[in-house]
């Protein structure tokens, strides 16, 4: 039999598919999907695996990954779940995400677990296929982003206007962390409020656990 994914232009590596998290990635019962990559370099990456080589993990066509996760279909629309993209940064494969929702059932939740430093364009092709965005924002301050991501965060600050003048702000849940080291207390109020002054209202304010190896 042939081998769909290699007439699919849309292939992508995946780092993992973890099923039946609850209430975790999204409403209901979700089905996480990872993708290898990221243009971040977090100094507290949570999934490192995601960035550098990724020649172990297994590639996946949005048909190919449809056939492995429909299995869990009766729980998606049992508890309103789904499948959320995460990574790594989903948000670089916005093709391959665009084609999968096409062959799910319309009532599947699409969620994204995404950092927003992509370019717009992306943004603006994943909006009308996404149900819930989970931003993780790192920092609203420039200075403090570049030191702990060694990039700029101007894509992100683009991409959360797009998403406000889309009026998809209550799609949205902002993580915003305290990140030792490298922000307080205060300046993660300074980023709340610059994101309520763009309509946003839902946040996960938390603490990255830093692990001593």
């Amino acid at each position: 039999m042939a081998d769909n994914r290699l007439f699919d232009k849309h292939c992508a590596k995946i780092i993992g598919v973890a099923r039946h998290r609850i209430s975790t990635d999204g409403d209901g019962v979700t089905t996480l999907v990872a993708f290898h990559g990221c243009p971040l370099r977090c100094w507290y990456c949570l999934n490192p695996q995601s960035l550098g080589d990724g020649s172990r993990f297994k590639e996946y066509s949005p048909q190919s990954l449809y056939d492995e996760v429909r299995i869990d279909e009766l729980y998606f629309l049992a508890t309103n779940g789904g499948v959320t993209f995460g990574g790594g940064e989903p948000c670089l494969h916005p093709d391959f995400i665009r084609e999968f929702h096409g062959l799910c059932d319309p009532t599947w939740q699409i969620n994204l677990e995404t950092s927003l430093n992509v370019p717009t364009a992306h943004i603006e092709e994943l909006l009308s296929v996404v149900n819930t965005l989970i931003i993780d924002i790192k920092e609203m301050n420039s200075d403090i982003y570049r030191s702990y991501t060694g990039q700029s965060n101007d894509l992100v600050l683009d991409n959360l206007h797009l998403i406000a003048e889309s009026g998809r702000q209550n799609d949205c849940i902002i993580r915003i962390p305290l990140i030792p080291n490298y922000n307080t207390d205060v300046d993660r109020e300074i980023s709340r409020k610059a994101l309520e002054d763009l309509g946003f209202t839902r946040f996960d304010l938390f603490t990255y656990q830093i692990r001593k190896h």
